[in-house]
């Protein structure tokens, strides 16, 4: 059965034949052949792009197309042939059909793993603004995290899921919670946390999901956290665009951390807005 889906590519100019990509795929979905990365088999795929950060090149990009279906049977098979283990779960093919607006269906079943959940823990105080506080020493962090939801990949988080209604976000780079001590007391008390990588991940997929989330959610305010390197400027260009194309009017402020665990203050002029 085809239908419009997400799919692996590989751009072979820029592959470099390294075979992370290989590994960082638990279905088995890619291989090297002839010194570069191919897709064995599109069934194999289920796009959801976990092989995304293994790449040091770029190669590899998620496209929108139509395709046969995600087959976990035939996923199964093929990984038992190779001798490797079969993931204990694997997503539900229709949950990973888009819909007319190209956005992913959000259907029942699918991996547990990704359900939207609100997770059973007391309600966090809000901490004051990460710039009021960058200086006041750092604390032990917490003995119960600050986290109040599930999932946290912005990529698996549904527009609609329940935990999003009069939320704040916390849009965030994957770098940013190992290299802050203290980010689970200072960041995440009393906000939503959506993590996610802006230069692995497919930024256009991003600003679609924050536009998405934005519609159907009255969002009070972003706050956006993210590394000093340039790379990492990606995220807030992810929640302005998205708020754009959204036509949403929502308080975005930005916090940067230097790859020392420090917050950089704005005024310093270190760091400048995405514009």
């Amino acid at each position: 059965m085809k239908a419009t889906r997400k799919l692996i590519t590989v751009n072979e100019d820029l592959c470099n034949g390294c075979g992370n990509c290989v590994t960082g795929c638990a279905e088995g979905a890619l291989a090297i052949i002839d010194g570069k990365a191919k897709l064995v088999n599109e069934v194999f795929c289920d796009g959801l792009g976990a092989c995304l950060g293994e790449c040091p090149t770029g190669a590899l990009k998620v496209v929108e197309v139509e395709v046969e279906d995600f087959d976990p049977e035939a996923v199964a098979k093929h990984l038992k042939a190779q001798g490797r283990e079969v993931p204990d779960h694997m997503p539900d093919p229709a949950s990973l059909r888009l819909d007319q607006k190209g956005s992913c269906a959000t259907k029942p079943g699918g991996c547990p793993g990704s359900r939207a959940m609100t997770l059973n823990r007391p309600a966090p105080q809000a901490s004051a603004s990460p710039c009021q506080q960058a200086n006041v020493p750092r604390q032990q962090a917490a003995s119960i995290s600050n986290l109040t939801h599930w999932p946290i990949q912005l990529r698996l988080v549904p527009p609609t899921a329940p935990f999003l209604q009069n939320a704040r976000l916390l849009l965030t780079a994957d770098c940013v919670p190992p290299s802050f001590p203290d980010f689970n007391e200072r960041f995440l008390a009393g906000r939503i946390m959506l993590l996610g990588c802006p230069k692995f991940d497919d930024a256009q997929s991003y600003i679609d999901k924050v536009a998405d989330i934005l519609r159907n959610n009255r969002i009070k305010d972003i706050t956006v956290v993210q590394m000093e390197v340039p790379c990492c400027a990606g995220m807030t260009a992810i929640a302005q665009r998205g708020a754009h194309a959204a036509g949403v009017d929502v308080p975005i402020t930005t916090t940067v951390i230097t790859r020392d665990g420090q917050i950089q203050d704005p005024a310093s002029g270190g760091f400048r807005p995405f514009a």
